[in-house]
């Protein structure tokens, strides 16, 4: 059976993307989003999600961008560079941080159902540790694997080199997670799609669906009043990537491949 959850990233970033995931979920195939703790829009994101429940929501959680959860006094790293200094010089209390984001959505009335990391930080060891931590203490049954399963003929070469060296730490993620107890889908895809999912390239990768669970990751949004300003690369695409989602090609796609739409709850 091959069984597909499409997950959103960025919930909460601002109302823009909120508007575009929940557009997705409502008239197109996205299941799934994961919701920031420390997003600009957080409140319109879980006012959406309790209007929505059908809509499966876990934890964005962010180590780059924006202000601590635990110490709002205080900016996140802003980049990956200054994320990776923070962690040498143990400057940053990763699991506290963190502890703080969930702990936050929780008090909101939102049982997150799984977990993924902002940029993918928790491929460096001591936040994955973080993370299975977090999982195991809040009950959350599943974080992301972010290895895509295959790479897209179009992909960027320097994008497949990305995850060429991502690639590199996937035993261990597989062991930390196995020992911990957490579960991950069978396979991922998105990474090296990010800023180029169409129509074309969407039902391209149903086609190439394994048998097993895939996760999906995406990035819908509307370019509206708040994401051309908005300190993030994805602006334009995301409008592409929501068109691509509620397409009637996408729908059909699925259909050809029989494949089941779910979700981590």
């Amino acid at each position: 059976m091959i069984r597909l959850i499409v997950n959103a990233d960025d919930f909460g970033f601002n109302q823009d993307v909120n508007e575009g995931i929940l557009e997705a979920h409502r008239n197109g195939i996205l299941t799934a989003a994961t919701l920031m703790a420390n997003g600009e829009a957080f409140e319109h994101a879980v006012a959406t999600a309790r209007a929505n429940p059908t809509l499966d929501v876990g934890c964005h959680l962010t180590l780059i961008g924006g202000r601590s959860v635990l110490d709002p006094s205080r900016e996140l790293p802003a980049t990956i560079p200054e994320l990776l200094a923070a962690l040498t010089r143990r400057k940053l209390p990763v699991y506290e941080e963190f502890h703080a984001q969930v702990t936050r959505i929780k008090a909101a009335g939102i049982a997150p159902t799984h977990l993924d990391t902002h940029k993918h930080t928790h491929l460096a060891w001591p936040v994955l540790a973080a993370v299975v931590r977090i999982a195991r203490e809040f009950g959350v049954r599943w974080v992301r694997r972010p290895f895509d399963f295959s790479t897209p003929d179009a992909a960027p070469l320097s994008t497949r080199l990305v995850h060429r060296a991502m690639r590199t730490q996937q035993r261990y993620f597989q062991r930390t997670l196995a020992r911990a107890g957490v579960r991950a889908t069978d396979h991922f895809a998105g990474f090296q799609l990010t800023g180029r999912l169409g129509t074309a390239e969407l039902v391209d990768l149903i086609g190439r669906l394994p048998d097993g669970i895939t996760e999906l990751m995406c990035h819908p949004g509307y370019m509206g009043r708040e994401l051309p300003g908005a300190s993030t690369r994805l602006k334009q695409s995301r409008e592409i990537e929501l068109h691509a989602l509620t397409s009637p090609e996408a729908r059909a796609a699925l259909e050809r491949r029989r494949v089941q739409l779910s979700a981590y709850a």
